[in-house]
């Protein structure tokens, strides 16, 4: 496709050729000459974890309150004035290997047809 527009046709006429929007044409057109190359630019990878510079407040924080969200640890971590994403935090306490999961004393209550259904009053005990 780069070769096509720098062979002298156009970006449009290249388009058509291939199959493709002229602005992809352009952009590739564009890489091409900024670069050199029109190869992709690398996708994924390894990314550095941002708060380990605050990993032993972020373990002490979680030890002395383990009910706080990751908002909350969101916000705390604003005000001492490291500001995070909740994404970040996220990958922090999972690379920690910390997870967050619900207390099975927090359960919803579930819809109303999957109750048992309730005693009839006649069978009830108690004073005839």
């Amino acid at each position: 496709m780069v070769g096509s527009v720098a062979a002298g046709r156009s970006c449009r006429a290249t388009a058509a050729l291939f199959g493709v929007s002229v602005a992809s044409v352009v952009k590739w057109s564009q890489r091409f000459r900024a670069t050199g190359s029109a190869s992709a630019k690398q996708m994924g990878g390894w990314r550095q974890l941002l708060l380990k510079s605050e990993r032993d407040w972020l373990l002490a924080r979680i030890a002395e309150k383990p009910d706080l969200t990751l908002r909350g640890m969101v916000v705390e971590l604003a005000e001492r004035g490291t500001p995070a994403s909740y994404g970040a935090v996220w990958r922090f306490f999972k690379h920690e290997g910390i997870t967050f999961k619900k207390k099975p004393a927090r359960q919803r209550a579930g819809s109303r047809r999957h109750r048992v259904a309730p005693r009839p009053v006649e069978a009830a005990p108690g004073p005839a």
